[in-house]
């Protein structure tokens, strides 16, 4: 069985994304104050990811993200992995998602109805690997052949070990997308490219994300989706509309949950914010999201609550403007 993403689109109207790996993972009682960050638990916990991913198709995910984002060779190798473990653990991210899927496809997913879960490849920026809070800038010097073969590489381990789609999610800057589009449309392989941004307009290096959006959007066949994730959900409204501007593409958003992350501390703390998780992914759907889920500090809850979203909106004929809690 092969899935797809417009599959997906066509049978559940909105596709609803998974979660948090490192919030869902540090709940489970595991520590990941290291530059390998929820990459070391595919070393030394992947029956926890493995868990993470079951958890949220039990929430009503219909795709979830490969614990991959920081796990890359370079990163890999210079905590002291050999080249073939790294290369290893790359393809571990992919073997536990589809391992999980398999279970839950048999035990609960097919005879409840659902839509078999699409296997997304995440990767981040460059600047994850370096784990000093510059993958939210794109402030890093590195150059363009340096830039192409640290992503090239990690993604052809990722399609080879069985992934459906390749995401570049958290991306600072258009440059590094491009390069990312470049590497998927030479392996002629079908993926998404997803922002972060500062505001709601702009990404992480200030660039106006409807810029990008358009393009993006000319001469990538391959890309199937384009959108925004690691941002306040306050932003997300303002950037669904920025991307519609600028492209055609169907729209995915999967923000934080209300917390602001201290590169420097690696903690997050709590911004407070008038919405819940589920009246922000109300608002996103009617604002023209395709797709919505969580970044970090979301977990199964929030998960949950775009579900039930989603059933509240597609049972609107005409969708209305979603009031603000009172104070």
């Amino acid at each position: 069985m092969k899935p797809s993403l417009q599959n997906i689109l066509d049978t559940c109207g909105i596709m609803v994304i998974d979660g948090s790996m490192s919030t869902a993972l540090e709940n489970m009682g595991l520590d990941l104050n290291h530059r390998l960050w929820t990459a070391k638990a595919l070393a030394e916990n992947p029956e926890l990811v493995k868990q993470v991913h079951i958890n949220y198709f039990r929430a009503g995910a219909d795709c979830g993200i490969t614990c991959s984002y920081q796990a890359s060779m370079p990163g890999l190798m210079s905590c002291g992995y050999s080249e073939k473990e790294s290369e290893a653990l790359i393809r571990r991210s992919v073997e536990l998602f589809l391992e999980a899927r398999d279970e839950w496809w048999e035990k609960e997913g097919r005879t409840a109805g659902r839509v078999w879960p699409l296997c997304l490849a995440g990767m981040g920026p460059y600047g994850a690997y370096l784990a000093d809070g510059s993958e939210y800038t794109g402030a890093y010097q590195v150059s363009d052949d340096e830039l192409y073969a640290f992503h090239a590489r990690r993604a052809g381990l990722l399609l080879d070990a069985g992934a459906d789609i390749l995401l570049f999610e958290t991306q600072p800057s258009l440059h590094e997308a491009l390069l990312e589009a470049r590497i998927a449309e030479e392996m002629g392989v079908d993926y998404w490219i997803s922002f972060s941004c500062r505001d709601g307009k702009h990404n992480g290096k200030g660039e106006p994300v409807a810029e990008c959006a358009a393009a993006l959007s000319q001469d990538h066949p391959h890309l199937k989706m384009i959108g925004v994730n690691c941002t306040k959900p306050e932003y997300i409204e303002s950037l669904i509309r920025c991307l519609r501007s600028g492209t055609e593409l169907p729209i995915a958003v999967y923000p934080n949950s209300g917390e602001v992350y201290d590169p420097v501390t690696k903690t997050w703390t709590h911004a407070g914010g008038d919405l819940d998780f589920g009246t922000y992914a109300l608002r996103y759907m009617a604002a023209g999201a395709s797709a919505v889920g969580g970044c970090c500090t979301t977990v199964e809850k929030h998960i949950c609550q775009v579900a039930q979203a989603r059933e509240k909106y597609l049972a609107m004929s005409r969708p209305a403007s979603i009031p603000r809690k009172e104070s």
